[in-house]
C-alpha cells in the first residue's frame, strides 16, 4: 500500500510525525535539526491500519465489550528517532542528560535538540497497552513492527517533501 498524501499519517503536531517530517527534509537539505521534548519517554506505536481492522473487528463482535488496541510494545521517543535516521543513513550518538541532551551524526553535527517548551507539564512515562483480550476474542493483533512503521513513515514524507517543501 502506498501513502502519498500527507492525511494516511498522524498531524504533525504528534511526535512521530514531527520526527520522519523533520528527517525527510534533513534528508533533502530543508532543515538541519529537529528539537523535541522527553526523549526517554515510553509509548506503544503501532499502525493505524491495523487499528482501524481492529475497529472493525469490534464492531463485527455479538455483544458490546471493551477492548485495548495496541501492539503491547514499546518504544522511546529517541529509539523512534534512532529508527528514522536510520532511514536515511544516519546514525544518532547521544550526548548529555535532559535538556542538554542531542543527538548528533557521526560528522558531529547536532540533528536532535531537547527544548524544555517541549516537555509536557503532565508528561505520562510509560504508556503501554495489553492487547491480549483483542487477540483471543477479536482474532486481532498488530503486525506490523515500529521499525517497519517508521520506515514507511519516513519514505512517504520523503515523497511529500520533495513535492512539496513547505508542508
Amino acid at each position: 500500500m502506498k501513502f502519498e498524501t500527507e492525511n494516511n499519517f498522524p498531524g504533525e503536531t504528534f511526535v512521530t510525525r514531527k520526527i520522519t517530517r523533520s528527517v525527510a527534509k534533513i534528508s533533502l537539505g530543508q532543515q538541519e535539526s529537529i528539537e523535541l521534548g522527553n526523549l526517554s519517554a515510553l509509548r506503544d506505536w503501532g499502525h493505524a491500519r491495523e487499528y482501524v481492522e481492529a475497529m472493525w473487528r469490534i464492531l463485527q463482535h455479538d455483544a458490546p465489550d471493551d477492548f485495548v488496541i495496541a501492539t503491547g510494545k514499546q518504544f522511546s521517543v529517541r529509539e523512534f528517532c534512532n529508527l528514522a535516521f536510520a532511514e536515511i543513513g544516519e546514525e544518532l550518538q547521544w550526548e548529555g542528560e535532559g535538556v542538554e541532551e542531542v543527538g548528533k551524526n557521526k560528522n558531529g553535527v547536532i540533528r536532535v535538540k531537547v527544548s524544555p517548551k517541549y516537555y509536557r507539564p503532565t508528561e505520562v512515562e510509560t504508556l503501554l497497552g495489553n492487547p491480549e483480550k483483542a487477540k483471543k476474542t477479536l482474532g486481532w493483533e498488530a503486525k506490523v513492527t515500529v521499525p517497519e512503521l517508521v520506515k514507511e513513515m519516513v519514505a512517504s514524507d520523503i515523497l511529500l517533501m520533495k513535492s512539496n517543501p513547505m508542508a
